[in-house]
């Protein structure tokens, strides 16, 4: 017995895991922020050291994730219009966490309702919800980075025009707001690259085991 709605749902909750875990790795991931510190030449900058460069960052990061309800930025002085922007900042990361881990629970769920029921999910054309997900995804984000490749400034803009409309106040006053300095686009750049990779190669790794579990059942067929 094989349901098609479970395997809808499955599909759906796969992707957005895929996606929403893809984000997280950059936000969660802080040595990744450090590793740039020395590339980047950021000590150089405002004259900070690698710790107070480090302490300003996870301030940032503690309030856009919610660990702290006040916005600060370690030594550095910031303006209303950018604690605002930060805390718009704060609203998508939240999210973004707050979808992962329903999807998480959604996926535990139906493994759990169809371990029970004794069913499993159909496969449509032969392959697994995943298999599909995985297809979705990677053609689509194959496309973005593609495009984004080609015009990474313009590619920036677009973005912070779609997540958040009518405002712009993420363009900050260095003056105002000098934690800019210590996040230069090219480390954006590099976020979105690590995000695509992670992406990818979830996608990959599903696409992998549908057709290792399809040659094992052809095999015993």
């Amino acid at each position: 017995m094989a349901s098609k709605i479970s395997s809808i749902l499955t599909a759906i909750a796969t992707a957005l895991a895929i996606l929403f875990g893809s984000i997280a790795v950059p936000l969660l991931l802080r040595p990744f922020y450090a590793w740039h510190i020395g590339p980047l030449h950021l000590e150089g900058v405002l004259g900070l050291n690698r710790e107070q460069i480090l302490a300003a960052y996870d301030d940032v990061m503690d309030y856009c994730l919610g660990l702290r309800s006040d916005f600060a930025a370690g030594v550095l002085p910031f303006s209303t219009s950018g604690a605002a922007h930060f805390a718009d900042v704060r609203f998508l990361f939240v999210l973004d966490l707050s979808v992962l881990a329903t999807s998480l629970v959604v996926l535990a769920g139906l493994a759990i309702w169809r371990k029970k029921a004794g069913f499993a999910n159909y496969r449509f054309l032969s392959h697994s919800p995943g298999f599909w997900s995985a297809c979705g995804l990677g053609a689509a984000f194959l496309l973005i980075g593609l495009l984004s490749a080609i015009n990474f400034n313009r590619a920036f803009t677009v973005f912070h025009g779609l997540f958040f409309p009518g405002k712009s106040n993420w363009i900050l006053d260095a003056n105002a707001d000098p934690i800019i300095f210590l996040l230069p686009q090219e480390y954006f750049r590099n976020c979105a690259l690590l995000i695509l990779g992670t992406l990818l190669l979830l996608c990959g790794l599903l696409v992998w085991w549908d057709f290792r579990e399809n040659k094992k059942r052809r095999h015993r067929a």
